[in-house]
């Protein structure tokens, strides 16, 4: 998922496999990005603007991935699901054939793009809160009227909120009142998984109805509802309403 994005990614399988450099060339072919320069340069910081950051994850998981294809029998394996956090469920729905890398690329494009525009760069953003679980995050919203939302509820004992930075920061004493060991930043330039982007899930759907899905050969568990899935249609349904909903 976007956050873990650092310069350099993935840099030693391109360097060592011609697969790996084949997903970079495709994923710039299809978007027109000089994803490369991004990912192993990064001079101008682009890398964490969010326009670039999602297309960037995704290139380097797909290098990746082909080289995992290409040194290991899939089918030994007995792969069961396939999932992915947020940005990563595109991963998940490409590596099982759902979506096209080049049909992805062009999607994820848009996604950042979108996304980057929804609200004020850097005006907004996400927190990991450490210690408490969903229900005792959500009561303590309700309970202080926090201008907050939860995006992810990544365990029970890890949920991620988003809002305005302003409004962040003011909740960041009340959760540690209440119990959570940790509050921490992350490094995201927007607020996702929340209301803010809830015009650019509006675009980004039409994008996706537009777009060609497959059935899946794996079944993909899905962030909007934490089910899995090898319709097309449910995966791509599902696809179009993750952007301002929380991932499970």
């Amino acid at each position: 998922g976007q956050g873990s994005q650092f310069v350099g990614m993935s840099r030693d399988f391109y360097d060592n496999f011609n697969c790996a450099k084949h997903i970079f060339d495709l994923v710039q072919d299809s978007t027109g990005i000089n994803i490369k320069d991004i990912i192993f340069d990064n001079s101008d910081g682009s890398l964490d603007i969010t326009q670039y950051t999602q297309l960037a994850i995704f290139c380097a998981s797909m290098s990746i991935y082909s080289v995992f294809k290409e040194e290991i029998d899939l089918s030994s394996l007995k792969i069961k699901y396939m999932l992915g956090h947020s940005l990563g469920e595109y991963s998940a729905l490409t590596a099982s054939d759902t979506l096209s890398l080049k049909e992805c690329s062009k999607l994820l494009k848009i996604r950042g793009e979108l996304m980057q525009n929804a609200y004020k760069v850097n005006h907004s953003g996400m927190a990991a809160i450490i210690g408490l679980n969903c229900n005792t995050v959500e009561k303590i919203i309700v309970d202080n009227d926090l201008k907050v939302e939860i995006a992810n509820d990544n365990s029970p004992l890890q949920i991620v909120i988003s809002g305005i930075k302003e409004n962040l920061t003011q909740s960041e004493k009340i959760f540690k009142q209440n119990g959570a060991k940790k509050f921490v930043f992350l490094n995201v330039s927007a607020a996702f998984h929340s209301k803010i982007m809830l015009k650019a899930e509006k675009s980004m759907k039409h994008y996706i109805e537009n777009s060609i899905f497959n059935n899946p050969m794996i079944p993909i568990i899905s962030n909007y509802t934490a089910l899995s899935s090898k319709d097309k249609t449910i995966l791509s349904n599902n696809l179009s309403k993750q952007m301002s909903n929380r991932v499970r």
